[in-house]
C-alpha cells in the first residue's frame, strides 16, 4: 500500500459530479472516521463515557490502555499516507483538539467518580489526536504509553475507592477518606499529578512534547488545537484535583448524608457485590483499605507512571525506536526535527518547564479546585447558578446522545416503519403477493363464464372462433 501511495498522490474522484477530490485525502479522512469511533473522538465519542457501567478492571485495561488507543496506533501506522495529505492532517487536529478540550468541561460536572475519570480518557485521546494532526506520530504513541500507566492507575483507584465505600461512587458522599485509605490515597495521588503533566512525572514529558509539537507546527488548524491544549491543560488539572480534594480531604461527607433524602448512591453495582447488598456505607460503617489483590497493582502502576517517561522520552521521540515503522516528510512537517534541535534531555526539559505556560495553568488549576472544594465550597454552587444555562449543557453532555436517540435510533425506527407499511404490506404482500392472486381470480371469473355445460354455446364459439379465423386469412386475399 505505502509502495502504491506515491503513485496515487496526484490522483483525483468525483464523489460528488463536478467536484475533483484528491484520493488520497479521502482515503485518509475516512480512515480516521473509523479511528473517531475506535478511539473515541467527537463526536463519535459517546460510548465510551457510558461503558464505564462495566467492571473496574475492565475500564482499565480497554478503556486506558488497549482497546481505544488502536484508532491512534493505526493512524500512526498510516503515516506514510496521511503525510501527503495536508487536509487530512487539519482534519486531525481539528478533531483532537475538540475532544480534548470539550470533553475536559464534560468531567468539570461529573459526580460519578468513574464517569469523571472515562471524560478525563476522552480528553487525552483528544491530545493523542492532536499529535497525530501535527506528524508527530511518535509523540502520540509515546502518550499512548504514559497514558496507559496512569490512567489504569487512576481507574483502579476509583474502583478501589468504590469497594472501600461499599459500591457507592459518587464524590458527593466521599471526603477524608485519606486516613482509611492511605495505599489508594497516595497511588491515585501519583496517578493524577502524572496525568495534569507535573514535571519529571511520566505524563509531563509526553503531553508537554504534545502542547511543543502542536506549537511547532504550521499548518493552518494548528492555531486552534495549541489554544485548546493550552486551555486544556488548566482544565484537566482542575476536574483531577476536583476528584482527587472531594474524594480524599476535606469533611468526611458519607455520615451527613446517609439516610437523608439527598444521599446521591452510585446507580450501579461495580465490583463484585458486598455481603451486606446494600450501596454506600451503613450508619455505623466506616471506609476501609482494599485488600492486597487491589492495592498492589495500584503500587505496581504507581512506579511507571512517575518513572517512565524520564527514561522513555529520548529513545522513542528522539532515537531510531520508530525507525522504518513511522514516516514523516520533515520538509512539510518540521515539528518533531525542530523539538529535537530544541531537547537537552529529560531533566533540562522538566526544569524548563517550571517556568512554562502548561506548568502556570496545571498549577493553578490544582489551586483553584483546592480553593472551591476545600476552602469556599459555596463558590461552585454559585457558580453553578449563575451559569445555569451552561451547567445543563454539559450536565447533559452538549445534548448529543438525545440527538443521537433523536436522528438514528428514532430515525430507524421511522425508516423501518416505512419499509414495513409501505415496501412490506403495501408492495409485496399488498400488490405482488395477494394483487397477483386478485388478477388470476378476476381472469378466472371470466374465463369460468365462458364454462357453461351446453353443447349449444360451445358449437356457437366454434362457429364464431371459424368465422374470425376465415376473416383472418382471408382478408389479406380479398384485399389483394
Amino acid at each position: 500500500m505505502f509502495a502504491a501511495a506515491p503513485a496515487l498522490a496526484s490522483k483525483t474522484i468525483e464523489l460528488i459530479p463536478g467536484t475533483h477530490w484528491s484520493l488520497l485525502t479521502v482515503t485518509c479522512i475516512l480512515l480516521f472516521v473509523g479511528a473517531m469511533g475506535k478511539s473515541a473522538q467527537f463526536p463519535l465519542h459517546v460510548w465510551l463515557p457510558d461503558s464505564m457501567e462495566g467492571p473496574t478492571p475492565i475500564s482499565a485495561l480497554i478503556h486506558a490502555a488497549t482497546m481505544v488507543t488502536a484508532g491512534i496506533f493505526m493512524v500512526s501506522r498510516m503515516s506514510p499516507l496521511y503525510e501527503m495529505s495536508d487536509v487530512a492532517l487539519n482534519v486531525v487536529l481539528v478533531a483532537g483538539a475538540i475532544t480534548a478540550l470539550f470533553m475536559g468541561f464534560l468531567g468539570v460536572v461529573q459526580n460519578d467518580i468513574k464517569r469523571v475519570v472515562a471524560y478525563s480518557t476522552l480528553s487525552q485521546l483528544g491530545y493523542m489526536t492532536v499529535a497525530l494532526g501535527a506528524s508527530a506520530y511518535s509523540v502520540a504513541m509515546f502518550h499512548v504509553m504514559t497514558h496507559a500507566f496512569f490512567k489504569a492507575l487512576l481507574f483502579l483507584g476509583a474502583g478501589s475507592v468504590i469497594m472501600g465505600m461499599h459500591h457507592d461512587q459518587d464524590m458527593r458522599n466521599m471526603g477524608g477518606l485519606r486516613k482509611y485509605m492511605p495505599i489508594t490515597w497516595i497511588t491515585s495521588l501519583l496517578g493524577s499529578l502524572a496525568l495534569i503533566g507535573t514535571p519529571f512525572f511520566s505524563g509531563f514529558y509526553s503531553k508537554d512534547s504534545i502542547i511543543e509539537a502542536v506549537h511547532a507546527s504550521h499548518l493552518p488548524a494548528a492555531g486552534f488545537a495549541y489554544f485548546a491544549v493550552i486551555a486544556g491543560v488548566f482544565v484537566t488539572a482542575f476536574y483531577s484535583f476536583r476528584m482527587y480534594f472531594l474524594v480524599f480531604h476535606g469533611k468526611e461527607r458519607w455520615m451527613e448524608n446517609h439516610g437523608s433524602e439527598h444521599a446521591h448512591h452510585g446507580d450501579h453495582d461495580d465490583e463484585e457485590p458486598s455481603d451486606d447488598h446494600h450501596h454506600g456505607l451503613g450508619p455505623n460503617d466506616k471506609p476501609h483499605e482494599s485488600p492486597w489483590v487491589v492495592t498492589l497493582p495500584l503500587v505496581l502502576l504507581a512506579i511507571p507512571s512517575v518513572l517512565v517517561g524520564f527514561f522513555a522520552i529520548d529513545p522513542l521521540l528522539y532515537g531510531d525506536f520508530f525507525k522504518g515503522v513511522i514516516h514523516i516528510n520533515h520538509e512539510l512537517h518540521p515539528a518533531l526535527e525542530e523539538m529535537g534541535h530544541e531537547f537537552h534531555g529529560p531533566v533540562g526539559m522538566a526544569l524548563h518547564a517550571l517556568t512554562s505556560l502548561p506548568f502556570l495553568l496545571a498549577a493553578s488549576g490544582v489551586i483553584v479546585a483546592w480553593y472551591f472544594y476545600m476552602k469556599a465550597p459555596h463558590i461552585p454552587a454559585a457558580i453553578k447558578q449563575k451559569f445555569a444555562p451552561v451547567h445543563t449543557l454539559l450536565e447533559n453532555k452538549y445534548y448529543l446522545d438525545e440527538i443521537y436517540f433523536a436522528v438514528f435510533a428514532k430515525g430507524s425506527r421511522l425508516l423501518g416503519t416505512f419499509f414495513w407499511k409501505v415496501g412490506d404490506m403495501l408492495l409485496i404482500d399488498g400488490l405482488l403477493v395477494n394483487g397477483t392472486a386478485r388478477l388470476v381470480g378476476y381472469f378466472s371469473g371470466v374465463v369460468r363464464k365462458l364454462q357453461t355445460g351446453f353443447i349449444y354455446s360451445y358449437a356457437a364459439i366454434m362457429i364464431i372462433g371459424v368465422l374470425v379465423l376465415m376473416t383472418y386469412w382471408l382478408k389479406p386475399l380479398i384485399l389483394r
